[in-house]
């Protein structure tokens, strides 16, 4: 699934051969047109990821402003000036050795909530590209940009990556790394025993489930040594996974963490 095959990057067709490709592509998008994996309307001809561009028009992103670290709206949505936070509560879910943290968009809601289950749940890993490709401008403080030396991605439970095919945070490192122009360190961090899904838990029971379920690979400690690595997820709701994968990594020698995800769930 994912699109048709296209000529691949690097080829230059002849003219005649391009204007043979671009009829049986029109052809073909006439005869078998591509659904968004999204919201199931056809997806524009030309376009190679299968999500439309209203779909990725209608994400619901986080507004401005943010807080300079966690990177949450410090404005409360139908809240008076006079009743605003005076200061940020999602940084009270960071341990103090996580620098900053960034997402593209509110989910479950709306596109981003969508865009997220099709990638994970539909069998859309090419979601991802798109995906990444927002989560790389993002804006984050400059140290950040500076110091960060690898992506790590979330590891996925062997039986969900078994059933799966797939984990969505490896596949949206991979996207995310060449516009970073990091590496992407997925034998860094590792599960130390399985855990239930997080989706249905209370945030006491989240806490509970993934404590202790994450663990650095010896023979990469070296390589964390005096690190800042930068987590990534698909989504964060409570940041209790991310925050036991941080957790993991500075006992593992590294000196700082960062968090991306696509999706953050609203507070």
């Amino acid at each position: 699934m994912g699109g048709r095959r296209r000529a691949p990057r690097g080829i230059v067709l002849s003219a005649p051969a391009a204007l043979a490709a671009a009829v049986t592509d029109a052809f073909l998008d006439l005869l078998l047109p591509r659904h968004c994996a999204a919201c199931g309307r056809a997806v524009e001809r030309g376009r190679a990821e299968p999500i439309c561009g209203r779909c990725w028009a209608a994400l619901p992103r986080l507004a401005n402003p943010q807080c300079e670290r966690c990177g949450h709206p410090t404005r409360v949505r139908d809240l008076p000036a006079a009743a605003q936070p005076r200061r940020c509560r999602w940084c009270d879910l960071l341990p103090p050795y996580v620098r900053a943290v960034r997402s593209v968009c509110w989910v479950p809601e709306g596109a981003g909530g969508a865009l997220v289950h099709a990638c994970k749940y539909e069998d859309w890993p090419a979601v991802a590209t798109g995906m990444a490709r927002r989560m790389a401008a993002l804006e984050w403080p400059r140290d950040v940009g500076d110091e960060r030396a690898a992506l790590v991605p979330v590891p996925l439970a062997r039986e969900r990556e078994r059933e799966r095919g797939f984990n969505q945070s490896t596949l949206l490192a991979n996207a995310l790394a060449p516009a970073w122009c990091v590496p992407v360190w997925d034998d860094v961090l590792r599960r130390t025993r399985s855990t239930a899904a997080q989706a249905r838990l209370t945030p006491a029971d989240r806490l509970r489930n993934v404590a202790g379920a994450f663990g650095v690979v010896e023979s990469a400690r070296p390589r964390l040594r005096g690190t800042h690595v930068v987590l990534v997820d698909d989504v964060v709701t409570t940041a209790c996974t991310l925050n036991a994968c941080a957790a993991a990594l500075v006992d593992g020698g590294a000196r700082i963490v960062s968090y991306v995800t696509f999706g953050r769930a609203r507070s």
